[in-house]
């Protein structure tokens, strides 16, 4: 009768998760049956109140069962382990996952397989999945994989962020997987750093307009966290943007006002939105490391700011051989750490504080409580398998779609002399740059692996150059170094960085590379017309390749759908991106961020041509505009100083209009 029960309940789940098989049904039902459970314990009722059911199995649970759920182990963890020592999370972080072709049907079994192992157990406490789906699920061959958070920023629209989480928990949630270590809300204040293009912003402000939103996108306007949505995770908490001199896992130096007004905010965004869980920063605030710090993790976020959710550490940053460190960051308010080496040594010496007395069971409890209330507000004991039914879904045309719309809106126009932007798709173009036909460059890091792809075919996508021809009527010439550009009618020069993420990605020189300073002087002695488009995850130095350029456009990271950034530069769609971050006109002004009592860059915060609005072409929307808009709708071509943006309005009510558009595009100053 219990099997008839149970198996009814996994075939007619109508959210997140399902059983493969009968076969694998039936052994979950007959571990709830020989544990004597069979949905008897109120924490198996789904009707119950979340914090009632959380009571009920925690008065159950062993202190092994207890310290086994404050641990997350790597994916090359056997599922024998994971079912003896009761492990309450698993991540794939890296290059780690399933292996085989990397597909969404592969990753599913693989999530399946440790779930089913988790269930087995005699409480039956389903493991949290966590993986770095930082811009779409980046993990997966096939996957949607937006721009990364810089772009994001640039565009600055809490509508699309919204939609871009809300295809991301899909596809996530479509492998199995029920946790995004994401977004990302680092303020960075050092482009030097080799994670800048994880930060949407040098300023607070962006932040606060669409955080809210993608968390949203990612756990639902109701934070269920159910079905096709999934786990968020604000990180990394606090100040990792912050460091001196943009050293990775370096040191912040401010005080506490500071951090407050500055690399507060988004995670208070973040809690508006009731973000799930938190990471803590590898780095350190006045010289005090952030995973030991109780005033930041206890005092402020949970107590100060009321969250309820729990706090995972980063990657193997409590460790597990030293004792001291284990008690300090459980005692601090860790209450899930990140094992990917050693995990039953931390198991061991985590049990060893308890027993010892260093530290109390009612942190124990404490963690445990809030690891379990987000598994039981995820719907985890109901549908812990994978949702198959949204497998077709994974990286459809819909999806990629927003993907495409989000690159768009990222770009930013900086320069655009004599309006060679946008081009006729009849002209003859002539495409140069070792970053116009790279996936690999144009995703950047954290896509298929930690560090980029490990090869131009670990994915699907539209590299800029595919996207050219793809939209050009007329012919398109593609040399890299930049050869044979003359006669043409324009040239786009594509050139950047190469995929990076921590560590490797810290830079003390922001440069153009070499190679790439070629490529363009070779386009520039032909004489032809050209635009440089830059692929980076953060401003660089192009001061004297700018002064030269026709026109130039900061294209960061724009994900798979490189046809987006071509529908731009062909005009179906206006420039619209914002600079987020100041960008340098040399390395020695580095750092620079709005607000500072020096501040001459070369393009300010905000900075960006193409606004419909923007009659000046300044970057901004202001008084100089509003004069130009007055001086010229009632005025017909050929007069003197008669704009055809202005004349987009053929009424009294032109004015209001203008406003309107300024006002409401977030454009005014």
């Amino acid at each position: 009768m219990c099997i008839i029960i149970l198996y009814e309940s996994k075939e007619m789940n109508t959210s997140k998760k399902h059983l493969i098989s009968a076969a694998a049904i039936t052994f979950v039902a007959i571990g709830f049956l020989t544990s004597g459970l069979a949905l008897a314990y109120p924490y198996q009722d789904p009707n119950l109140p979340v914090e009632t059911r959380v009571e009920d199995l925690l008065a159950r649970m062993t202190l092994d069962e207890k310290i086994g759920q404050m641990t997350q182990c790597l994916s090359s963890v056997s599922t024998s382990n994971v079912a003896s020592y009761y492990i309450g999370s698993v991540l794939s972080g890296g290059g780690d996952g399933p292996g085989g072709n990397n597909t969404a049907t592969e990753w599913a079994d693989f999530y399946d397989s440790f779930q089913a192992a988790a269930l087995s157990t005699p409480l039956g406490i389903p493991i949290i999945y966590g993986v770095d789906a930082v811009h779409g699920n980046g993990k997966v061959r096939d996957a949607t994989i937006f721009p990364h958070n810089i772009g994001l920023g640039a565009a600055n629209d809490p509508d699309l962020m919204e939609r871009v989480g809300t295809v991301t928990a899909k596809e996530v949630a479509a492998t199995g997987i029920d946790w995004t270590f994401g977004p990302c809300l680092t303020v960075v204040r050092d482009e030097r750093w080799g994670r800048t293009y994880e930060g949407f912003a040098e300023d607070p402000e962006v932040h606060d307009n669409i955080v809210a939103a993608y968390v949203r996108g990612f756990q639902g306007v109701d934070a269920n966290m159910q079905g096709e949505k999934i786990v968020a995770c604000a990180k990394h908490y606090i100040g990792d943007g912050g460091t001196t001199g943009g050293v990775n896992a370096g040191n912040m130096e401010c005080n506490e006002a500071e951090l407050r007004a500055i690399h507060l905010p988004p995670y208070e965004r973040a809690l508006d939105a009731n973000v799930g869980t938190v990471m803590t920063s590898f780095s350190s605030w006045n010289g005090d490391d952030c995973v030991y710090h109780d005033w930041l993790i206890t005092d402020l976020l949970k107590t100060e700011l009321g969250f309820d959710g729990f706090v995972i550490s980063d990657w193997d940053d409590v460790g597990s051989t030293s004792l001291t460190n284990i008690q300090n960051a459980i005692n601090a308010g860790i209450d899930m750490s990140m094992e990917p080496y050693r995990p039953i040594t931390f198991i061991n010496n985590l049990k060893n504080r308890v027993n010892g007395g260093y530290v109390p069971l009612s942190r124990i409890d404490d963690a445990v409580r809030r690891i379990l209330r987000v598994k039981f507000r995820a719907g985890l004991f109901e549908h812990p398998y994978t949702d198959r039914s949204l497998l077709p879904s994974f990286g459809s045309s819909e999806h990629r779609a927003v993907a495409r719309e989000a690159a768009r809106k990222s770009l930013v126009l900086l320069k655009n002399d004599n309006t060679v932007l946008p081009f006729a798709k009849s002209a003859d173009v002539f495409v140069a740059g070792r970053n116009a036909n790279s996936l690999k460059r144009q995703c950047g890091g954290w896509t298929i692996g930690w560090q980029g792809m490990p090869s131009e075919s670990s994915t699907s996508g539209i590299t800029i150059l595919e996207g050219i021809e793809m939209l050009s009527t007329g012919s398109v010439t593609y040399n890299e170094s930049g050869s044979g550009a003359a006669g043409h009618d324009v040239a786009i020069v594509v050139v950047g960085e190469d995929s990076y993420a921590e560590g490797s990605g810290d830079d003390s020189d922001l440069h153009l590379y070499s190679e790439d300073i070629s490529t363009i002087n070779n386009v520039r002695v032909s004489g032809t017309p050209y635009v440089i488009v830059l692929v980076s995850g953060r401003p660089m130095i192009i001061t004297d390749e700018i002064a030269d350029a026709d026109a130039f456009v900061a294209a960061w990271l724009p994900g798979t759908e490189g046809d987006g950034v071509a529908e731009v530069l062909f005009g179906d769609y206006n420039f619209t991106g914002r600079l987020s971050y100041t960008w340098p006109s040399e390395m020695s002004q580095i750092p620079i961020n709005i607000g500072d009592a020096v501040y001459d860059p070369l393009f300010p915060y905000g900075y960006g041509l193409g606004s419909l609005a923007d009659l000046n072409e300044d970057g901004f929307v202001d008084w100089a505009d509003v004069k130009i808009f007055c001086d010229s709708w009632l005025k017909v071509p050929g007069d003197t100083g008669y704009d055809s943006r202005a004349n987009l309005y053929e009424d009294l009510l032109s004015i209001v209009n203008f406003y309107d558009f300024a006002i409401f595009a977030g454009e005014w100053n």
